[in-house]
């Protein structure tokens, strides 16, 4: 799983999630992406889920670029465990995704096979995702 080395500081707060990526929002290293279209965040789990289902498919033939890493801390207080007495420890980590961030990239293969590598890989996020081609 993803996960950062090391960090500053092993809590962080919610935070929101407004407005739109400009940063990142084009398909830069590869042919093909798969584009964020609304905000959330992601897990580790998940974005390691989509980055197998894509090599699958792709019958490990192609290069794969992930965008995204999770770098934001979630905490979990224990189950049963009455208000109060701080927050709970780290449990997971997750990627903030705003509207418009390329995800995942790939190259290497043709259009049909990377959009239904990709489409596939969409069923295993959270969020709504497209496709997207390299802009000439």
């Amino acid at each position: 799983m993803l996960m950062p080395k090391k960090v500053k500081y092993r809590k962080m707060m919610k935070g929101r999630m407004t407005g739109k990526a400009y940063r990142g929002s084009e398909v830069a290293f590869g042919e093909y992406g798969l584009k964020a279209t609304e905000p959330g965040w992601v897990s580790n789990r998940q974005i390691e889920a989509a980055r197998v289902a894509i090599t699958r498919h792709a019958k490990r033939g192609c290069k794969v670029w992930i965008r995204i890493f999770p770098d934001k801390p979630l905490t979990k207080k224990p189950a049963e465990t009455r208000m109060g007495k701080g927050k709970g420890a780290p449990e997971s980590w997750v990627a903030v995704v705003k509207p418009g961030k390329i995800l995942y990239e790939m190259a290497g293969v043709t259009e049909d096979i990377a959009k239904e590598a990709l489409r596939l890989a969409g069923y295993k996020l959270s969020i709504a995702v497209k496709f997207v081609k390299r802009s000439a």
